[in-house]
């Protein structure tokens, strides 16, 4: 099975709450393509939806460090940071993604909440 296959299914794992079994997917991968910025952001993900916040928002910030254009760690990010309580920073992420795309949807929703 190919990287972009067994991503594809991690991902699906992952839209259907099935955790566990996505991580191993989006382990597999990183193995095989360590710099595969998808499975390392879903991993991301993961660890907040299983509580793990501080660890997600940390690979979040990495990632977005390596890759600062990314719209989906940005926004991510971002949500990631509203969520926990940290409006200022999730602000900050939210009009550096609107300054790289304008029209991009929840970052312009997110941007009531900046003042």
């Amino acid at each position: 099975m190919s990287v972009e296959a067994i991503y594809s299914e991690g991902f699906q794992l992952r839209c259907e709450g099935r955790y566990r079994e996505a991580r191993s997917a989006f382990e597999r991968v990183v193995a095989v393509e360590p710099s595969h910025t998808g499975a390392r952001w879903q991993l991301a993900l993961i660890q907040g939806f299983e509580g793990d916040f501080d660890g997600s928002l940390e690979a979040l910030k990495s990632l977005h460090e390596e890759h600062p254009e990314n719209q989906d760690v940005l926004n991510d990010l971002g949500m990631t940071y509203m969520m926990l309580g940290f409006t200022e920073e999730a602000c900050t992420a939210f009009r550096r993604l609107v300054a790289i795309n304008p029209d991009h949807e929840n970052a312009n929703r997110q941007m009531v909440y900046c003042g």
